[in-house]
C-alpha cells in the first residue's frame, strides 16, 4: 500500500494557513474513481489520484464492501477536510441508478463517519469548472486537468480525471457549506497514481 506525506500539516496548520484538502469522488460498481488535491490561496495541486476496481465476479455487496474499505484506507491517509462527490443522473436503467447511488452511499458514509463535509456536483458543472464547457469531451476534460495541476501527462483513468474535476469544482465554486447536500458538518511533489483493488 502507497503511502505519502501531506508535507506535514496538520488539519490545524492547514486551517490556519488557509490551506485546504479535498477529495473528489466518481462512483461506481466497476471502477470508482478519486482525485485529492491540495488548495492554497495561489494555486491548486494534486496531491493522489486512482481508481478503486472490485473483482467484477464477486457480489454486488462484496464490491460495495471492498469499495468502503478502500475509500477509508486513503480518506484516513490524507485527512480530506471537504469530499466531492458527482451528483446522480437519471439513467434509462433503474437497477443501473440504484447500483450507482449504493456506491456513493460508501463514499458517504465514509465521510460522515469522520465528520467531513460532503458536497454534490453534477457532471457538467464539474466539466465547466475545469474546461469551461459543461459538454466537454472526457479527452478535453483530462488535457485542462493536466494543464491546471501541471501534471507531466493527462491523469488516467477517466474515472480519476473525473474525480479531480470534482475535486477542482469545489476548489473554485464551493467554499460556501450551505451548500452541502447531506447535512454533514465537520469541525510541489508529483502525485500518485494508482489503483486499489482486493487485499489492498
Amino acid at each position: 500500500m502507497y503511502k505519502q506525506a501531506i508535507f506535514g500539516y496538520t488539519p490545524m496548520r492547514q486551517r490556519a494557513l488557509n490551506i485546504m484538502i479535498i477529495l473528489g469522488i466518481d462512483p461506481g460498481t466497476q471502477i470508482t474513481g478519486y482525485g485529492f488535491i491540495r488548495k492554497e490561496p495561489s494555486h491548486i495541486l494534486a496531491l493522489d489520484y486512482g481508481c478503486i476496481r472490485p473483482p467484477h465476479a464477486l457480489p454486488l455487496a462484496e464490491r460495495y464492501r471492498i469499495i468502503y474499505e478502500s475509500l477509508v484506507i486513503i480518506i484516513d491517509q490524507h485527512k480530506p477536510d471537504i469530499i466531492a462527490v458527482e451528483s446522480q443522473f437519471v439513467l434509462k436503467n433503474p437497477q443501473t441508478a440504484i447500483k450507482l447511488g449504493m456506491a456513493k452511499g460508501m463514499a458517504i458514509l465514509a465521510a460522515a463517519q469522520r465528520g467531513i463535509p460532503v458536497f454534490e456536483y453534477a457532471p457538467t458543472r464539474a466539466k465547466m469548472a475545469v474546461v469551461g464547457n459543461g459538454h466537454a469531451s472526457k479527452w478535453q476534460v483530462q488535457k485542462m486537468i493536466q494543464i491546471l495541476l501541471h501534471l507531466p501527462t493527462p491523469p488516467e483513468p477517466e474515472d480519476a480525471a473525473d474525480a479531480l474535476a470534482l475535486a477542482i469544482c469545489h476548489a473554485q465554486t464551493g467554499n460556501n457549506l450551505c451548500t452541502n447536500q447531506f447535512g454533514v458538518r465537520s469541525k510541489t511533489k508529483r502525485p500518485t497514481k494508482r489503483s486499489l483493488s482486493a487485499g489492498e
